[in-house]
């Protein structure tokens, strides 16, 4: 890396073995090293370079060796800014780590193709009662079968205390202590390659955290005039920008390249202001492509905006969260109409809008913001779009944390997860989603006590825009982000992780059909169609050049229905054949009541707040009643499809 410590072999430096150092520190002359893990401290000052690099190299030196630096006279002892561990966390010293000592056996791993993606939000530290790597690693081979592809771990850089969401980092380099070693790390990500799973990490880029934040006193160029709603922003284009730029990218490639993760999601897009010639994020994405070498590479974006414009060149991110999906499914699964949530209706149309064109925005006045809101998303494949029913953010932002499976009707619920996994676009799961989780996922911070209030209180202001929030009893009844009882109540029961769970059952079937059906995942833009049947009715066509091939998908979001054969042609059986029923929400595998037909020659029928899934079938096909005649009358009776 361009800064950080390097072990150099005998054979990099003149036959002598050692440790390298460089920081940035422009606007200090004199950088000093404070060796600690020797009997007595050692200080080495550092040679000036160009463009305000510092450097040593210390002979001998070898990997686990502790050190930390001071900035000109001032007494204060600092963390590596690009330190690969800190076994103490942001205040201790760094450790040397030789990322050569491991030894990788994913040589054969290339990544998977992008259409292939199933996703999958994970938190450390309440994937498992242990929260560690080790721990998390145990259950990979539940996730693979269940069918996820790809985990997408929130953020893991190193933060202050002991429980964090992860977007508070401030050692982004060093992996968290609190889920164990660096080279945990790697076994991890070694395994999940060899269970044929892909693995991306969320990053933050837009602020640092507010505890335990020295890049500041490093060098004040890092902080930008502008702000985020989080912290002080970066500054990627002012006049002395070029060292955190290159701090940044060091940092993405980083994970690439040492850690062989598989791709990044990187948070909070829009807070990422740069008018350079050349954005910081096209900067990101050719680097890492660059070093990923033959691997298939990852690179997904949140961007509140939804401007679809990152999806190409120069930027040229390979999809974007949609959260337009999420605020009309959750609408329609809770009724909820409220605060970010005001200007969706949760419809049949909304619905297949999203699914058909990504952003439900895009361009039009968004009024809960006053603004436009999305950009166009003509010529994008659905393959380019994430859609979730959860994440870390809408779960815990829009109530208590409660879960979907504690707020939605159940049969509700099925049909609208295979409304997201039979879907074109790439699904994610939040973690827990899978087994129907019960345990509320909240925020939860572990910051210095003089943080406390601060947080308390910026959490209660935002989770006011929902009026149930906003009174003073509600508002009495939020979990303290700061009390550790709030991040013990998010960790999970891996005693869920069962196929005797129905929730388990449901998802794995759906990943099944996902996987093998190949009509699901036809990403061409005439490859889909969809149509209202009724007004809690939708249907999805899957095109297939052989329209035997076809599917149809048929979702419920109200009461039962039941109606004479419509005039729809969308859900038309191709000539020569019929529907039958590959898949249904209602399976009393999953706990439901069992589907009836759904055409028959009398009525077409769909079970209250289902799903099912159809192929084509010869052996369907409704006969002819021998007594139709020929003409646009038919005798009473003869209904015929």
């Amino acid at each position: 890396m361009p800064i950080g410590s390097e072990v150099m072999p005998p054979a990099s430096r003149r036959g002598e073995r050692g440790v390298h150092f460089r920081v940035w520190a422009p606007t200090h002359e004199r950088v000093t090293l404070v060796l600690e893990s020797e009997p007595r401290p050692r200080e080495i000052v550092l040679q000036l370079e160009a463009g305000g690099y510092h450097s040593v190299f210390v002979p001998n030196l070898t990997a686990g060796a502790l050190y930390r630096f001071r900035l000109g006279d001032d007494p204060t002892l600092h963390a590596d800014p690009a330190s690969r561990f800190q076994p103490d966390g942001p205040f201790g010293p760094s450790q040397v780590v030789d990322p050569t000592a491991y030894r990788w056996r994913d040589q054969g791993w290339r990544g998977i193709e992008r259409h292939r993606h199933v996703l999958y939000e994970m938190h450390l530290g309440t994937f498992t009662r242990e929260g560690t790597w080790a721990a998390a690693m145990a259950q990979l081979p539940f996730l693979a079968d269940v069918g996820v592809t790809t985990l997408e771990l929130m953020p893991v850089g190193d933060y202050a205390g002991r429980h964090n969401w992860g977007y508070d980092g401030v050692n982004l380099f060093a992996p968290s202590r609190n889920h164990g070693t660096p080279d945990d790390m790697r076994r991890f990500v070694d395994a999940a390659h060899a269970a044929g799973l892909a693995v991306i990490l969320d990053v933050v880029y837009n602020h640092f955290g507010p505890s335990g934040n020295s890049m500041f006193a490093w060098c004040p160029y890092f902080k930008s005039s502008r702000a985020t709603e989080w912290g002080e922003a970066l500054d990627f284009d002012g006049p002395h920008s070029a060292g955190v730029r290159e701090y940044i990218i060091a940092n993405a490639t980083y994970w690439i390249a040492e850690m062989h993760l598989d791709g990044l999601r990187i948070d909070a897009t829009q807070a990422i202001v740069d008018h350079s010639p050349r954005h910081i994020l096209a900067d990101i994405a050719t680097r890492t492509r660059e070093v990923a070498g033959d691997r298939t590479l990852f690179l997904v974006g949140e961007n509140e905006p939804q401007h679809a414009e990152l999806l190409a060149e120069p930027v040229g991110l390979d999809a974007l969260w949609n959260d337009d999906f999420h605020h009309t499914a959750r609408v329609a699964l809770t009724g909820l109409v409220d605060g970010y949530l005001h200007d969706y209706r949760g419809t049949p149309q909304e619905l297949i809008s999203a699914i058909k064109r990504g952003f439900l925005y895009q361009g039009q006045v968004y009024p809960w913001q006053r603004n436009p809101r999305g950009t166009a998303t003509r010529g994008l494949t659905r393959d380019r779009f994430v859609h979730f029913l959860e994440n870390h953010d809408q779960v815990a932002n829009i109530g208590f944390g409660e879960r979907l499976s504690d707020l939605a009707d159940p049969a509700l619920l099925r049909a609208m997860t295979a409304l997201l996994l039979l879907g074109p676009e790439l699904p994610m799961l939040f973690q827990g989603q899978e087994t129907g989780a019960r345990q509320p996922w909240q925020f939860f911070v572990d910051h210095r006590e003089d943080l406390h209030d601060p947080v308390r209180k910026g959490r209660a202001e935002f989770v006011a825009q929902f009026a149930r929030l906003a009174t003073a009893e509600a508002q009495r009844a939020l979990a303290d982000p700061c009390d550790e009882a709030t991040f013990r109540a998010c960790i999970l029961d891996p005693a869920a992780r069962t196929l005797e769970n129905p929730a388990v059952r449901l998802h794995r079937d759906l990943l099944r059909l996902r996987r093998e059906d190949r009509a699901i995942t036809d990403a061409r833009p005439d490859a889909l169609d969809g149509a209202v049947l009724a007004e809690h009715v939708l249907a999805l066509r899957y095109l297939q050049d052989d329209p035997a091939h076809d599917r149809l998908l048929i979702v419920n979001l109200g009461p039962t229905h039941t109606q004479r054969p419509v005039p729809e042609p969308l859900i038309a059986p191709p000539a020569g054949t019929g529907w039958r029923i590959a898949w249904s929400s209602e399976d009393p595998a999953y706990n439901g009541h069992g589907t009836p037909p759904v055409f028959t020659r009398e009525r077409f029928a769909i079970p209250a707040r289902a799903a099912v899934f159809l192929r084509p079938d010869p052996e369907a096909q409704i006969a002819h009643a021998p007594d139709v005649v020929s003409g646009d009358k038919q005798p009473p009776g003869s209904e015929v499809p």
